[in-house]
């Protein structure tokens, strides 16, 4: 189960925009992330170059916490504002819920909620 501090530690980290180091200190080695319904991204070294080449295809991404999160055991829920801007400076903004599973002070799990739409997808 993670401690407040920890997911707070976590947050911090993604709202300071440094998601690949977010990655490698709180994603367990064999963490697995899911998009919607898309087939799973598994472990973390995969995770860190999946988010890399979102970092590439991209001129800024920003993440805003909206509202605390909320954690149950080894359960924690966070709503997330994304913005991410492209090239010729179109920002697209994405509302999620991501629900995360803990084990220890490390992510296992981890489920990203959103309508692709606002994406354009």
């Amino acid at each position: 189960m993670p401690s407040r501090d920890i997911v707070e530690a976590f947050a911090k980290q993604l709202e300071d925009g440094d998601f690949i180091g977010a990655i490698e200190q709180f994603y367990a080695p064999d963490a697995a992330t899911y998009e919607n319904t898309a087939p799973p991204t598994v472990g973390r070294d995969q995770l860190v170059a999946k988010e890399r080449g979102v970092l590439a295809a991209t001129k800024e991404v920003k993440a805003e916490r909206l509202g605390p999160s909320l954690i149950e055991g080894d359960q924690v829920a966070t709503r997330w504002k994304f913005s991410f801007t492209n090239a010729e400076g179109v920002t697209r903004t994405l509302d999620e819920i991501a629900w995360q599973i803990w084990r220890g002070d490390k992510l296992i799990e981890e489920r990203f909620y959103y309508d692709p739409k606002q994406l354009g997808r």
